[in-house]
């Protein structure tokens, strides 16, 4: 690989020489049927899996054979054929990867132990505490392997962390710990196995730290000036190949005649699997592809609704949807702050222990970025999550899990994520700044979420239930406010709506309101005031996606158009509607399209100040100028 990045036929590589021994010991301890979850440098992870070399470097060049088919580089994939799920750029989120995909073992009775890797420097993030505390009080079987190579890019251990071991971390979190020679290829192979064996019997995480020293830059482009030359001259005369290969030959393993042959063996398998990618033809980049790759192709099948309904609360509504899920599919588990014996925040979940059990209505600790993580690896092997945000508000402690792994994985190496994260959201409580902001527009812009909104029980239920059964991560947005102002009839048994299709609250011709959540209400109770006025209200039900065709209906229908929302002005959901008609519904247009929402502030508390803030105090004037423009 320095070779083929000296000549320009390839554009970057992160190096592991000097590092071999800890991939290629850790992996060969695991059984091929246990998940490891590497890094960047982590090549002998994959070798030791034995995937064809000339599919690695397809995956390196951006070849359409590789795992991501050109979409992501280095070893940032997964592949379930090999149990690999390789990292995304963010170093410490795949540790509670881990997690999930350990609890799901444990929860299946399957005896097995899940392998993770991180660095020295991604000690120091968040997510590390984050999965190492779930995987402690959980027990859950996950080695934990930190590859101690004193450096992380350029900074040095010293201004990483002030522990004098990291392995000294693992007393914080009651786990056992351990610490070893990462140039020892057997001292690694070992130690794993050892572990290994001892978890599957006893689930229970472990800290391993191995100690080893990188000989190349972070990436080659970075280089090593800033490592002191008495370091490469001492961690030279450990480099785990040499010492191996000295092993080998002083057992009389290996003869030294054979080495030569067997280079020479090397080298052609190694020269023919490249060009085996280097002759394969670019990618012809095709946009339909590209999209439709985002999400995993899924259709709602046709169910026998029952006709049998019950008048239920909005709150009652969510809370029977996950019931009947739960008793579909008992590969379904919930995860949340609260949520098991306590009923959760707003006590949704009350009584789903006693049914349930608390394997499968699990309490959390405090950590929404390890939650949300842990559910991606639930869904990576085998199982359905739900994680309840306590307020929606708190989702930004877990942005990073949300919009850049469950969002982008199906995309970039074709895995469904199959989570859904419910976010109680929304004002009218008085709650402040920080518990009732609308948020669903820092999600409908990321490609790889479904994001849906109910105004109603029956709705509230069927998008839950709908949800629950599509591949794909779902954001279920839930308004506070609604939990138990509004109620309705509720269709008994397995009920499902659609994900992407709005609905028709209202016929009308003068003027359409387009909303959704909270602004349903709002619209309908504008439209009771105004009975001489016929406005058509369209409640949007799913915002991503969205049912175009049905907008367009409306407004060629009508002529006017008024897009409603909860959320602030500037950058909200409507403001794509907005240009959407724009661009496509213009020649229909009697009057300007005209926006409603709330102010561009933080939210207060004070109720006078909150009723100012949200939209519907600009809905009458909003209206007023519409209809006479």
């Amino acid at each position: 690989m320095l070779i083929l990045l000296r000549q320009g036929r390839i554009g970057k590589w992160f190096s592991g020489i000097g590092q071999e021994a800890i991939s290629i010991g850790s992996t060969l301890a695991m059984n091929n049927d246990e998940y490891i979850l590497p890094m960047h440098r982590n090549l002998g992870v994959f070798t030791a899996r034995e995937i064809p070399l000339s599919r690695l470097m397809a995956q390196w060049q951006g070849k359409a054979s590789g795992f991501t088919k050109g979409r992501d580089r280095s070893f940032h994939f997964g592949t379930q054929e090999y149990k690999i799920i390789g990292m995304i750029s963010h170093l410490g989120p795949q540790l509670a990867l881990a997690d999930g995909i350990a609890l799901a073992d444990v929860l299946a009775h399957r005896n097995k132990t899940t392998l993770v890797f991180t660095g020295e420097g991604a000690t120091s993030e968040g997510d590390f505490h984050e999965a190492l505390n779930i995987a402690a009080v959980w027990n859950l079987p996950v080695i934990f392997l930190i590859e101690n190579n004193g450096y992380g890019l350029s900074t040095p251990v010293s201004e990483q962390y002030k522990a004098q071991h990291l392995v000294d971390k693992a007393i914080g979190y009651g786990m056992e710990g351990h610490r070893i020679d990462g140039n020892n290829l057997l001292e690694v192979y070992h130690t794993v196995n050892e572990l290994a064996i001892g978890m599957r019997k006893n689930p229970r995480p472990v800290l391993l730290e191995c100690i080893t020293f990188r000989m190349r830059g972070h990436e080659e482009a970075s280089g090593t000036k800033y490592v002191p030359e008495h370091l490469f001259e001492y961690w030279k005369e450990k480099d785990p190949v040499v010492n191996f290969e000295k092993y080998l030959l002083d057992e009389r393993v290996l003869r030294p005649e054979w080495l030569p042959q067997m280079r020479e063996e090397f080298t052609a398998m190694i020269e023919s699997e490249i060009e085996k990618a280097f002759s394969e033809p670019d990618i012809i980049p095709d946009a339909e592809t590209e999209i439709r790759d985002m999400y995993k192709v899924y259709n709602l099948p046709t169910f026998q609704h029952s006709n049998l309904s019950t008048k239920k609360r909005y709150i009652d509504a969510i809370s029977d949807g996950m019931r009947q899920g739960m008793r579909k599919h008992d590969n379904l588990v919930i995860m949340g702050q609260d949520i098991a014996e306590y009923g959760g925040a707003f006590k949704i979940t009350q009584g789903f222990v006693e049914e349930f059990g608390k394997d499968r209505v699990r309490n959390t600790p405090i950590c929404e970025s390890g939650i949300v993580g842990a559910a991606m690896g639930l869904a990576l092997n085998g199982y359905k999550a739900i994680m309840e945000m306590q307020f929606a508000d708190f989702v930004t402690s877990g942005f990073n899990q949300v919009v850049n792994n469950l969002a982008k994985t199906h995309y970039r190496w074709e895995q469904a994520v199959d989570v859904v994260i419910r976010m109680p959201a929304g004002a009218g409580t008085g709650a402040g700044p920080f518990h009732s902001q609308s948020n669903e527009a820092w999600f409908t812009k990321t490609p790889g979420l479904k994001v849906v909104y109910p105004a109603f029980p029956d709705d509230a239920k069927g998008l839950l239930m709908a949800a629950i059964e599509d591949p794909n991560p779902v954001m279920y947005f839930e308004h506070k406010y609604l939990y138990r102002s509004t109620n309705g009839e509720v269709p008994d048994g397995d009920y499902y709506v659609e994900i992407g299709k709005a609905k028709i609250i209202q016929q009308g011709t003068i003027a359409s309101i387009i909303t959704y959540g909270l602004g349903v209400h709002w619209a309908i109770e504008y439209a009771a005031k105004h009975p001489d006025l016929p406005v058509e209200i369209i409640d949007l039900r799913s915002l991503q996606p969205w049912d175009k065709e049905a907008v367009e209906q409306s407004v060629k229908k009508t002529g006017r158009v008024l897009l409603l929302q909860e959320d602030t002005l500037t950058n909200g959901f409507c403001s794509e509607i907005a240009a959407h008609l724009a661009e496509h519904c213009f020649n229909y247009l009697d009057a300007p399209i005209m926006r409603c929402a709330s102010l561009d502030t933080a939210i207060p508390m004070n109720k006078a100040l909150e009723d100012q803030f949200l939209g519907k105090a600009r809905l009458e004037e909003t209206m007023e100028r519409l209809l006479g423009y």
